[in-house]
C-alpha cells in the first residue's frame, strides 16, 4: 500500500469555471496558451471507456468565455487523451491515442499540427503500434516523448525526434517495474530532464526520474504515493509542480510541489473534484497557475478551469 503525499497550505483556488459540459462524458484535458489565446483540448464521449471518443478543442481570449475551435474525429476510432506540444517553429502540436477494437483494443499514437489552433488537418501516426506516447516536450530543437506499452510486457520507453513526427527509440526500456504508464515530462534550464511516472498494479507508487543530457541514463526515486494523470510544470522561480489524481482517502485532483532532492510530493491544494477526475493541464500566466481538469463531483463528468494563487 502506498502512503499519502505530505500537505502544505500555501496555495489557494481563487476561481473555478466549468468550460466543457456538452457531452455525457467530457474528460482527459490539456491546456496551453498559444498566440495570445487559451486552448483547452479534451475527449468527448458517452462514457469513460466508450468507443466513440472525439477530441474537442476550445479557445478563449480571457479564460472566461470559451468557444469551440475544432473537433477532431476519425470514423470507427476512439480518440483519447489529447496532449499539447508547443513547437519551436511556432506551430502547435497535439498528441493523442487512436483506439480501435472492442474486446481487445489496439492503440496507435497520432499527431496533428496547426498554425492557428483551429485548423488541424488529418492525424498522422507516430511511434510504434501498442506504445502510447503519452507526453512530449521540446528541448534544444529536439522533442522527447515518453510512451508506455499498452499490453504485456509492460514498460515505459523514451523517444527522440528532430521534427516531432519521426519518433525514434532513444531509451528502449526507460522503466519496467510495476506497470509504468502515464507521465509528466519537463526540462530545466540547465538541461536536466524530470519525469513523473505513474505505476499501477501491485507496485503502484509513483516514480520520479532524473537525467542529464543526452538522457540515456536515468535515476529513479520512489515517491511513495499513488497518482493518476500526472503532469509537470516548472515555474519561473524554479519550483517543480505536479498536477495529479491522489488516491489517499477521498480521490481528488490536486496540485503538488515536487522536491527532487528529497524525493517528496507535497500537496499544496485540492481542486473541487471527486469520483472520476484528474488529467490536468498546467499553465503559469499572469502570476497565477491555470489548471484544466475534469471531475464528476457535480454528478455528470465535466471539464473545469481553475485559477490557483501560490504563496511562499
Amino acid at each position: 500500500m502506498t502512503s499519502s503525499a505530505t500537505r502544505r497550505s500555501n496555495a489557494e483556488v481563487t476561481a473555478v469555471h466549468r468550460i466543457g459540459d456538452s457531452a455525457p462524458h467530457s474528460a482527459f484535458t490539456d491546456l496551453v496558451r498559444y498566440a495570445g489565446s487559451w486552448f483547452c483540448a479534451f475527449r468527448e464521449a458517452r462514457t469513460h471507456l466508450s468507443d466513440d471518443g472525439v477530441i474537442r478543442v476550445l479557445t478563449s481570449a480571457n479564460g472566461r468565455s470559451w468557444r469551440s475551435a475544432a473537433v477532431l474525429r476519425q470514423a470507427g476510432v476512439d480518440m483519447r487523451d489529447p496532449r499539447f506540444v508547443a513547437r519551436p517553429d511556432g506551430r502547435l502540436q497535439l498528441l493523442a491515442a487512436a483506439a480501435t477494437g472492442t474486446a481487445t483494443k489496439t492503440f496507435q499514437t497520432v499527431t496533428w499540427q496547426s498554425g492557428d489552433g483551429h485548423a488541424w488537418g488529418d492525424p498522422v501516426p507516430v511511434g510504434e503500434p501498442g506504445v502510447w506516447v503519452w507526453r512530449a516536450a521540446w528541448h534544444d530543437d529536439t522533442m522527447y516523448g515518453v510512451g508506455y506499452a499498452t499490453r504485456a510486457p509492460r514498460f515505459a520507453r523514451l523517444y527522440r525526434s528532430t521534427d516531432g513526427v519521426d519518433l525514434q527509440q532513444w531509451v528502449p526500456t526507460l522503466f519496467e517495474d510495476g506497470y509504468p504508464n502515464e507521465s509528466g515530462l519537463v526540462f530545466a534550464p540547465d538541461g536536466t530532464a524530470y519525469c513523473l511516472l505513474r505505476r499501477d498494479g501491485t507496485d503502484a507508487s509513483a516514480q520520479l526520474g532524473r537525467a542529464a543530457p543526452p538522457y540515456r541514463e536515468w535515476t529513479w526515486t520512489d515517491l511513495g504515493v499513488q497518482v493518476g494523470g500526472p503532469t509537470l510544470l516548472r515555474l519561473p522561480d524554479g519550483r517543480l509542480l505536479a498536477g495529479v489524481r491522489l488516491h489517499d482517502g477521498e480521490v481528488r485532483t490536486a496540485i503538488c510541489l515536487v522536491d527532487p532532492g528529497r524525493g517528496e510530493l507535497t500537496e499544496l491544494v485540492a481542486l473541487p473534484s471527486g469520483g472520476d477526475t484528474s488529467y490536468p493541464g498546467l499553465v503559469w500566466h499572469d502570476d497565477l497557475l491555470w489548471v484544466s481538469y475534469y471531475s464528476s463531483h457535480e454528478g455528470q463528468t465535466h471539464v473545469y478551469l481553475a485559477e490557483v494563487s501560490l504563496t511562499g
